[in-house]
Parts: C-alpha cells; structure tokens; sequence
C-alpha cells in the first residue's frame, strides 16, 4: 500500500469506462482486448480499421503516461524471461478458454449484468490469488 494512488486510479478507471462506453455506442462493440486483438488478421477488411486505432489507442495512451508522469516508471525486475512467457501465453490460452479477458468479462460484460462475466471475473480474481501465492511464496521469486 506504499504507492496507493486513489485519485490517478479513479480516473484511469474513469477513463476506461468512458472508452468502453463510447466503444459499445458508437461502434457497437465490446471493449475486451483479446477478441479486438485475436481478431485482428481474421476480422472482415472492413472490420481491421476501428481494431488498429483501439489498439494503438492503448499504446499512445501508455506511452503518454509514461512520458508525463511525475514519477518515472519503472518495470519491475529479476523475473526470469521464460516465466513471463509462459505466463503470457498461459493467459492467451485462459482468454480463448473464457471467451473474453479481464476487460471484456470484467469491465463490459458485469457493467451489462452478464452472469457468465461475473463467474468469468471471480475466476479471474480466484486464480490471481492463487498465483500470486504461489509466485511470493511457493516459487519465492517475488
């Protein structure tokens, strides 16, 4: 809790609902990053263009951050690179497994009352616990 940041939460929060919000109005769609991305090459040519902004969106947006935050950022170290990737492909696969990400389920789909993206999401949190336990404490790599 040393680097608890309620206001820049709160409207980074903001933000994302708004994004979600003016997504699902506009175009129709829901914001989950894994079928806008999983979809990219596969989506009607028509369909690629709103894919590229949203996801670039993203970039700039991070990249913005980093750039004007008072504090820089700094990732975070000494986790060995085969780790992370494993893990980011153990998350791939849990996407497509779910049906949807932790943006989708967890932001749009409870925001719509979806009892599949409430199960989704306490899933997601269940297995974040468990992770985390297991990477601070089992693994000692934290």
């Amino acid at each position: 809790m040393n680097n608890f940041t309620p206001w820049t939460a709160l409207a980074g929060g903001a933000l994302i609902g708004l994004a979600a919000v003016l997504l699902l109005w506009l175009n129709g769609r829901i914001a989950g990053i894994s079928g806008i991305a999983g979809r990219l090459w596969s989506a009607p040519r028509g369909d690629r263009a709103w894919r590229w902004l949203f996801l670039l969106g993203l970039m700039l947006g991070a990249g913005l951050w980093a750039l004007l935050s008072p504090t820089p950022v700094q990732p975070r170290q000494g986790f060995p690179v085969s780790l992370l990737l494993l893990a980011g492909l153990l998350v791939g696969y849990g996407t497509a497994m779910g049906g949807g990400c932790t943006s989708g389920h967890g932001v749009c789909g409870i925001a719509r009352l979806s009892a599949r993206s409430l199960a989704a999401t306490g899933m997601f949190m269940l297995a974040a616990v468990a992770t985390t336990y297991v990477v601070r404490h089992g693994l000692a790599l934290a």
